[in-house]
């Protein structure tokens, strides 16, 4: 499975998706947007949202922290680890 997490470094709800995915012992590409232009719109593109977190699983947007932990909650993303 590939996760990648589009963040910034002054956001909490960054630092929750981060720690969620470690806890629970999945891997993840942290792309850092705080001072990438091209990156701020490569999420808007691949998204349709500005606001970070982002995270695709497999190129699939998921959406943010709150999407993350509803999927972990309905334990999909201990399915997607097998």
């Amino acid at each position: 499975m590939d996760i990648e997490i589009y963040t910034t470094k002054i956001c909490a709800y960054c630092v929750r998706a981060k720690s969620l995915l470690k806890n629970i012992g999945l891997g993840f590409t942290e792309i850092d947007v705080s001072t990438d232009t091209d990156k701020a719109i490569e999420i808007a593109e691949r998204s349709g949202q500005r606001t970070v977190p982002q995270i695709f699983i497999d190129g699939r947007s998921v959406g943010g922290f709150t999407e993350l932990a509803e999927l972990n909650a309905a334990g999909e993303l201990n399915q997607t680890q097998e």
